[in-house]
């Protein structure tokens, strides 16, 4: 900074005040700083900053799974409003195993990051309720369900919604005999089933089969399988999962089950699979990457200094495609 107050013609606490970018500083003064940064390629020491300020310029984002390709849109959303915002983001994955997530908090806050984005693999563990409880920075979580008695801000989706929309368009058409299938601990899955029983719930002689296992491909093709094997068999099947829908597709594919003469299929989410089969599959839909712009957001207020606990609840659409018809 002496070198550059120098070739600027200015004292060092110009050079600072530029830098930081405090209003009382004149253009004349501010071209010459910055004429004088770039030819002598100068570049804060960003740890010395935030040892002086108590702030880092970091956030640590926390996700369960981040080969899944819906994490990804909300991972590039949350980047780009942190970046416009001046802070970068470091990234840690729990690879979907509970016990992970507590450690990846612990291991951020380590890191003295200024805020943590949450998309947890199981909001109910016990060591992540801990660890949420001893969070000594802004938290903010992401489609999941607040710790008790700790109000957190959050941004989550209406599950419900949209599934119960997708459940009444299939019994409009006449189907009686639906299979749900479901994946992990998570708020999603206790949601998007609330929804399917509320719209069952209303139909007298409806019956609905739940398939339970892990959010995986492989638990999909499973549950597929088993779901053709029951007398009689459902006439339509929802996939509360892009990854349960893949699998349960492969399975279909496999076994020569037509799409919807033999049964009638929505799934969850835009994912190639949905979009490129034919026929292309119905699905209820959602933004990702708004998800993650309006979690940055919700954080970026908290740090500069907003206290009141926030929800932004996000919509979710079903979108009626051809794999969806009357019972034959």
């Amino acid at each position: 900074m002496r070198d550059v107050a120098r070739r600027a013609g200015v004292g060092p606490s110009s050079v600072s005040r530029v830098l930081s970018g405090h209003p009382d500083v004149s253009e004349r003064m501010r071209e010459a700083v910055m004429s004088a940064v770039e030819e002598l390629h100068y570049r804060p020491d960003l740890l010395a900053r935030g040892l002086r300020s108590g702030r880092t310029g970091t956030v640590g984002f926390v996700v369960a799974d981040i080969s899944n390709p819906m994490v990804a849109q909300t991972i590039t959303g949350a980047e780009r409003r942190l970046r416009e915002a001046g802070y970068s983001m470091l990234l840690t994955n729990s690879e979907g195993r509970t016990g992970q997530d507590s450690g990846r908090i612990e291991l951020l806050e380590q890191r003295s990051v200024d805020g943590l984005l949450l998309l947890l693999s199981d909001e109910r563990d016990a060591d992540t309720v801990a660890a949420l409880h001893d969070a000594e920075c802004p938290v903010v979580l992401l489609d999941r369900d607040q710790p008790a008695g700790e109000p957190m801000t959050r941004v989550v989706f209406d599950h419900r919604s949209g599934m119960t929309a997708a459940t009444r368009s299939l019994l409009g058409l006449g189907h009686r005999r639906i299979a749900l299938l479901l994946g992990g601990p998570r708020r999603p899955t206790r949601e998007r089933r609330r929804g399917v029983e509320e719209a069952i719930a209303t139909v007298a002689d409806a019956e609905l089969t739940v398939f339970e296992g892990e959010l995986k491909v492989a638990a999909g093709e499973g549950a597929a399988r088993d779901l053709l094997d029951l007398d009689p068999r459902p006439t339509a099947v929802i996939a509360a999962g892009h990854v349960l829908c893949e699998g349960a597709l492969l399975a279909f594919n496999q076994l020569g089950v037509r799409i919807p003469t033999d049964i009638s299929m929505i799934g969850c989410d835009e994912s190639p699979a949905a979009i490129l089969h034919e026929p292309p599959i119905s699905v209820v839909r959602r933004d990702m990457s708004e998800f993650g712009v309006r979690g940055a957001e919700l954080l970026i207020s908290q740090l500069e200094g907003a206290e009141e606990v926030v929800e932004v609840i996000l919509p979710t659409e079903f979108v009626e495609r051809r794999s969806c018809a009357p019972p034959g």
